[in-house]
Protein backbone atom coordinates (compact mmCIF):
# COMPACT_ATOMS: atom_id res chain seq x y z
CA UNK A 1 0.00 0.00 0.00
CA UNK A 2 1.10 3.56 -0.68
CA UNK A 3 2.09 5.43 2.48
CA UNK A 4 0.00 8.38 3.63
CA UNK A 5 1.98 11.56 2.95
CA UNK A 6 2.11 13.95 5.91
CA UNK A 7 3.06 17.58 6.39
CA UNK A 8 3.77 18.50 10.04
CA UNK A 9 3.27 22.17 10.99
CA UNK A 10 4.40 23.23 14.48
CA UNK A 11 6.67 26.04 15.64
CA UNK A 12 8.14 24.08 18.57
CA UNK A 13 11.17 22.37 17.04
CA UNK A 14 11.60 19.69 19.72
CA UNK A 15 7.95 18.67 19.58
CA UNK A 16 7.92 18.72 15.77
CA UNK A 17 11.06 16.58 15.49
CA UNK A 18 9.75 14.16 18.11
CA UNK A 19 6.44 13.88 16.27
CA UNK A 20 8.21 13.24 12.97
CA UNK A 21 10.31 10.50 14.59
CA UNK A 22 7.19 8.94 16.11
CA UNK A 23 5.32 8.93 12.80
CA UNK A 24 8.35 7.44 11.03
CA UNK A 25 7.90 4.27 13.11
CA UNK A 26 4.69 3.54 11.22
CA UNK A 27 5.35 1.96 7.82
CA UNK A 28 2.04 3.28 6.49
CA UNK A 29 2.92 6.92 7.16
CA UNK A 30 5.54 9.11 5.50
CA UNK A 31 6.39 12.65 6.63
CA UNK A 32 7.23 14.51 3.42
CA UNK A 33 7.72 17.93 4.97
CA UNK A 34 7.88 20.11 8.07
CA UNK A 35 7.01 23.76 8.65
CA UNK A 36 7.36 26.13 11.59
CA UNK A 37 4.89 28.83 10.53
CA UNK A 38 1.86 29.37 8.30
CA UNK A 39 3.73 30.89 5.38
CA UNK A 40 6.19 28.02 5.17
CA UNK A 41 3.32 25.55 5.57
CA UNK A 42 1.40 26.99 2.60
CA UNK A 43 4.50 26.93 0.39
CA UNK A 44 5.32 23.32 1.28
CA UNK A 45 1.71 22.21 0.95
CA UNK A 46 1.63 23.58 -2.60
CA UNK A 47 4.95 21.94 -3.50
CA UNK A 48 4.59 18.58 -1.74
CA UNK A 49 0.86 17.78 -2.15
CA UNK A 50 0.49 15.99 1.22
CA UNK A 51 -2.47 13.72 1.93
CA UNK A 52 -2.79 14.95 5.52
CA UNK A 53 -1.59 18.13 7.23
CA UNK A 54 -1.08 18.06 11.02
CA UNK A 55 -1.48 21.70 12.03
CA UNK A 56 -0.88 23.39 15.36
CA UNK A 57 -3.15 26.30 16.32
CA UNK A 58 -0.60 28.45 18.09
CA UNK A 59 1.80 29.49 15.34
CA UNK A 60 3.80 32.74 15.24
CA UNK A 61 2.08 35.51 13.28
CA UNK A 62 -0.80 33.85 11.45
CA UNK A 63 -2.50 31.21 13.63
CA UNK A 64 -3.26 27.70 12.46
CA UNK A 65 -6.96 28.50 12.24
CA UNK A 66 -6.27 31.60 10.16
CA UNK A 67 -3.99 29.52 7.90
CA UNK A 68 -6.69 26.96 7.07
CA UNK A 69 -8.03 28.72 4.00
CA UNK A 70 -4.56 29.19 2.49
CA UNK A 71 -3.66 25.57 3.11
CA UNK A 72 -6.90 24.33 1.57
CA UNK A 73 -6.20 26.44 -1.51
CA UNK A 74 -2.58 25.27 -1.71
CA UNK A 75 -3.47 21.58 -1.29
CA UNK A 76 -7.20 21.15 -2.04
CA UNK A 77 -7.15 17.38 -1.61
CA UNK A 78 -5.34 17.39 1.73
CA UNK A 79 -7.13 16.60 4.98
CA UNK A 80 -6.18 19.10 7.69
CA UNK A 81 -6.11 17.85 11.28
CA UNK A 82 -5.52 20.34 14.06
CA UNK A 83 -3.02 18.96 16.60
CA UNK A 84 -2.99 21.27 19.58
CA UNK A 85 -2.94 21.72 23.36
CA UNK A 86 -5.99 23.98 23.21
CA UNK A 87 -9.12 22.50 24.78
CA UNK A 88 -11.08 25.68 24.13
CA UNK A 89 -14.48 24.90 22.60
CA UNK A 90 -14.33 28.14 20.60
CA UNK A 91 -11.05 27.04 18.99
CA UNK A 92 -12.69 23.71 18.18
CA UNK A 93 -15.68 25.33 16.49
CA UNK A 94 -13.53 27.87 14.64
CA UNK A 95 -11.24 25.13 13.30
CA UNK A 96 -14.08 22.92 12.11
CA UNK A 97 -15.93 25.88 10.64
CA UNK A 98 -12.73 26.83 8.81
CA UNK A 99 -12.51 23.45 7.09
CA UNK A 100 -10.41 21.26 9.39
CA UNK A 101 -11.42 17.61 9.21
CA UNK A 102 -10.31 16.87 12.73
CA UNK A 103 -9.29 18.33 16.07
CA UNK A 104 -6.77 16.32 18.08
CA UNK A 105 -5.03 17.03 21.38
CA UNK A 106 -1.28 16.66 21.79
CA UNK A 107 -1.86 14.54 24.87
CA UNK A 108 -3.10 11.63 22.75
CA UNK A 109 -1.11 8.42 22.32
CA UNK A 110 0.96 7.84 19.19
CA UNK A 111 -1.10 4.84 18.08
CA UNK A 112 -4.29 6.87 18.41
CA UNK A 113 -2.78 9.64 16.29
CA UNK A 114 -1.80 7.20 13.53
CA UNK A 115 -5.29 5.71 13.64
CA UNK A 116 -6.83 9.20 13.38
CA UNK A 117 -4.73 9.94 10.31
CA UNK A 118 -5.96 6.76 8.64
CA UNK A 119 -9.57 7.51 9.55
CA UNK A 120 -9.23 10.99 8.08
CA UNK A 121 -7.95 9.47 4.85
CA UNK A 122 -11.14 7.37 4.76
CA UNK A 123 -13.14 10.58 4.93
CA UNK A 124 -14.07 10.39 8.60
CA UNK A 125 -14.15 13.36 10.95
CA UNK A 126 -11.73 12.78 13.84
CA UNK A 127 -12.08 14.67 17.10
CA UNK A 128 -10.46 13.85 20.44
CA UNK A 129 -12.96 12.34 22.85
CA UNK A 130 -12.66 15.21 25.35
CA UNK A 131 -13.45 17.72 22.62
CA UNK A 132 -16.31 15.66 21.19
CA UNK A 133 -18.06 15.85 24.55
CA UNK A 134 -17.80 19.65 24.46
CA UNK A 135 -19.27 19.75 20.98
CA UNK A 136 -22.12 17.47 22.00
CA UNK A 137 -22.72 19.55 25.18
CA UNK A 138 -23.02 22.69 23.06
CA UNK A 139 -25.45 20.89 20.74
CA UNK A 140 -27.61 19.64 23.61
CA UNK A 141 -27.83 23.03 25.31
CA UNK A 142 -30.36 24.47 22.86
CA UNK A 143 -33.63 23.61 21.16
CA UNK A 144 -34.24 20.75 18.70
CA UNK A 145 -33.07 20.97 15.08
CA UNK A 146 -35.63 22.26 12.66
CA UNK A 147 -36.44 25.35 14.73
CA UNK A 148 -34.25 28.06 13.12
CA UNK A 149 -32.59 30.38 15.60
CA UNK A 150 -31.42 33.13 13.26
CA UNK A 151 -31.66 34.26 9.63
CA UNK A 152 -28.62 32.07 8.90
CA UNK A 153 -30.49 29.13 10.39
CA UNK A 154 -33.46 29.41 8.04
CA UNK A 155 -31.67 27.00 5.70
CA UNK A 156 -32.65 24.30 8.17
CA UNK A 157 -36.25 24.79 7.10
CA UNK A 158 -35.37 23.46 3.65
CA UNK A 159 -34.52 20.03 5.06
CA UNK A 160 -37.00 17.18 4.97
CA UNK A 161 -38.13 15.53 8.25
CA UNK A 162 -35.80 12.59 7.57
CA UNK A 163 -32.89 14.95 6.84
CA UNK A 164 -33.54 16.66 10.18
CA UNK A 165 -33.27 13.28 11.89
CA UNK A 166 -30.01 12.51 10.10
CA UNK A 167 -28.64 15.96 10.91
CA UNK A 168 -29.40 15.49 14.60
CA UNK A 169 -27.49 12.20 14.57
CA UNK A 170 -24.55 13.83 12.74
CA UNK A 171 -24.41 16.58 15.36
CA UNK A 172 -24.18 13.92 18.08
CA UNK A 173 -21.16 12.39 16.34
CA UNK A 174 -22.82 9.28 14.91
CA UNK A 175 -21.28 7.50 11.92
CA UNK A 176 -23.28 6.61 8.82
CA UNK A 177 -23.52 3.02 10.02
CA UNK A 178 -24.81 4.11 13.43
CA UNK A 179 -27.34 6.47 11.85
CA UNK A 180 -28.57 3.71 9.54
CA UNK A 181 -29.04 1.39 12.49
CA UNK A 182 -30.78 4.05 14.59
CA UNK A 183 -33.23 5.08 11.86
CA UNK A 184 -33.65 1.58 10.37
CA UNK A 185 -32.57 2.66 6.89
CA UNK A 186 -29.78 1.58 4.54
CA UNK A 187 -26.31 3.06 4.97
CA UNK A 188 -26.33 4.12 1.30
CA UNK A 189 -29.54 6.04 1.99
CA UNK A 190 -27.83 7.81 4.88
CA UNK A 191 -24.99 8.85 2.57
CA UNK A 192 -27.48 10.36 0.14
CA UNK A 193 -29.21 12.26 2.95
CA UNK A 194 -25.86 13.59 4.17
CA UNK A 195 -25.01 14.85 0.67
CA UNK A 196 -28.37 16.62 0.43
CA UNK A 197 -27.97 18.17 3.88
CA UNK A 198 -24.53 19.55 3.11
CA UNK A 199 -25.72 20.97 -0.22
CA UNK A 200 -28.78 22.64 1.29
CA UNK A 201 -26.81 24.15 4.18
CA UNK A 202 -23.92 25.23 1.94
CA UNK A 203 -21.39 23.20 3.92
CA UNK A 204 -18.51 20.97 2.85
CA UNK A 205 -18.32 18.35 5.61
CA UNK A 206 -20.40 16.61 8.26
CA UNK A 207 -18.20 18.19 10.92
CA UNK A 208 -19.20 21.63 9.69
CA UNK A 209 -22.83 20.48 9.82
CA UNK A 210 -22.44 19.55 13.49
CA UNK A 211 -20.88 22.95 14.26
CA UNK A 212 -23.62 24.72 12.30
CA UNK A 213 -26.38 23.08 14.33
CA UNK A 214 -24.53 23.74 17.58
CA UNK A 215 -24.22 27.44 16.74
CA UNK A 216 -27.90 27.70 15.81
CA UNK A 217 -28.95 26.08 19.07
CA UNK A 218 -26.72 28.40 21.10
CA UNK A 219 -28.04 31.45 19.25
CA UNK A 220 -31.70 30.73 20.02
CA UNK A 221 -31.55 31.57 23.76
CA UNK A 222 -29.73 34.82 22.95
CA UNK A 223 -32.38 35.83 20.44
CA UNK A 224 -35.08 35.08 22.97
CA UNK A 225 -33.68 37.90 25.14
CA UNK A 226 -33.82 40.51 22.37
CA UNK A 227 -36.58 43.08 23.12
CA UNK A 228 -39.45 42.95 20.64
CA UNK A 229 -40.09 46.12 18.64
Amino acid sequence: MTSIRLLVVDDHTLFRRGLVALLACDDGLAVVGEAADAGEAVRKAAALHPDVILLDIHLPGVTGIQALQGLKEAAPCARVLMLTVSEDAQDLQAALRGGAQGYLLKTMEGDALADSVRRAMRGEAVISADMTSKLVAAFQSGSPPGEPASPAGTALASLSPREHEVLQQIALGASNKEIARSLSIAETTVKIHVQHILRKLGLSSRVQAAVYVSEQRQARPRLANVPQQ
